[in-house]
């Protein structure tokens, strides 16, 4: 919540987006591409897509970090200019989808810079980047519940047999 409140300030109008890939089969550099074109028009949100880190609010990342590009994202990473935010786009940014096990894939983008924000899928629809980022801008309601898992043992249960023990 602290974030939100900080995106809030610091981020008032519109975010400068730096998109980069760090080994990803492109199947979510598509998708992030079509949340900008005039049929899902990201620029209604101020969402605009910058040609240097220098200029962006915003790091997009997409695709596995593999070894060769991972001092490279981190370079990126501190280029763009405080406050910035990161955006792990699809499964394999986040963690590292089919390769994560590999020799040359270190696993998602939080395995070498700190991402702020999850966009699963694989490729997630442009329609998720846009509730994705959104949620992280406070303009649209977060709609999932958080996740309270609990173990429950057999002889716990209402449905177990007692008089079979």
């Amino acid at each position: 919540m602290i974030l939100r409140g900080v995106c809030k300030k610091a981020l008032p109008k519109s975010l400068w987006v730096y998109h980069t890939n760090t080994g990803a089969c492109n199947g979510c550099d598509i998708e992030v591409i079509n949340v900008l074109t005039p049929y899902y028009d990201a620029e209604r949100f101020g969402i605009k897509l910058v040609g240097s880190p220098r200029h962006a609010d915003v790091l997009l990342v997409s695709g596995p970090v593999t070894r060769q590009c991972a001092p490279a994202l981190r370079r990126l990473y501190e280029a763009v200019p405080e406050p910035k935010l990161v955006f792990a786009i699809g499964g394999c940014a986040v963690g590292g989808g089919i390769w994560f096990d590999t020799y040359n894939v270190l696993g998602g983008a939080d395995k070498v810079i700190p991402v702020d924000f999850y966009i699963p899928g694989c490729p997630p629809r442009p329609e998720a980047i846009l509730y994705g980022v959104a949620v992280a801008l406070g303009l649209a309601p977060k709609k999932v519940a958080p996740i309270e898992e609990a173990q429950v043992l057999p002889w716990e249960s209402p449905d177990f047999d007692h008089a079979n023990i």
